[in-house]
């Protein structure tokens, strides 16, 4: 038996980890919007994929203006590094459109030290060259996973590859505490109604 795996989804602002995060929970959970910035908390939500289940977890992102000044960019990237140190497995979000910035290098750098498996997914590949994705090899990250997450386009591919060495769902299980502790809350929200 084990505890779900935990998935999540980092890179800039503005790639598309939250349409991306909507696509694996089925929901419209994340807000979604062409404004950079719109998602600052990290946000949990269940996904599966066929018989496997796993936590994914939402991130604002980290980008070029994180310079230690305490401003939104700053607390936006400490959410994202919390997120991937808490996380099983990471999704690495780019734009296909905007190619390989040197954000994307120096996160690239980054998640080369922590041991975690990394899947690189060039998304909003809507309009663009096939092989626009190819210049995200340069990471070191393995094969990018072209993607239109609008679409849901390319999201079972990732999926599959994603699951394939996750448990099946019914040899998961849930955590004590986290039970516990929503049962407390349903029942303190059952008396104030």
């Amino acid at each position: 038996m084990s505890i779900k795996p935990v998935v999540a989804l980092i890179g800039r602002p503005n790639v598309g980890k939250s349409t991306l995060f909507n696509q694996f929970t089925k929901s419209r959970q994340a807000l979604v919007a062409d404004l950079s910035g719109l998602t600052r908390d990290r946000q949990y939500g269940d996904a599966t994929y066929e018989d496997k289940s796993f936590i994914v977890v939402d991130t604002g992102g980290i980008g070029e203006a994180d310079d230690g000044s305490g401003n939104i960019d700053d607390y936006m990237s400490e959410q994202s590094h919390t997120a991937i140190h808490e996380a099983d497995i990471i999704v690495f979000v780019v734009d296909a459109r905007a190619g390989m910035i040197g954000a994307d290098a120096e996160i690239g750098k980054f998640l080369h030290t922590l041991g975690k498996p990394v899947y690189v997914v060039a998304n909003k590949v809507d309009g663009v060259h096939d092989a626009a994705p190819a210049e995200f090899y340069a990471l070191g990250l393995g094969e990018p996973y072209p993607m239109a997450a609008s679409h849901g386009r390319g999201v079972g591919n990732l999926l599959e590859v994603l699951t394939a060495d996750m448990p099946e769902q019914e040899n998961i299980v849930e955590p004590r505490g986290l039970k516990l502790a929503l049962s407390v809350v349903q029942t303190w929200v059952n008396r104030r109604s």
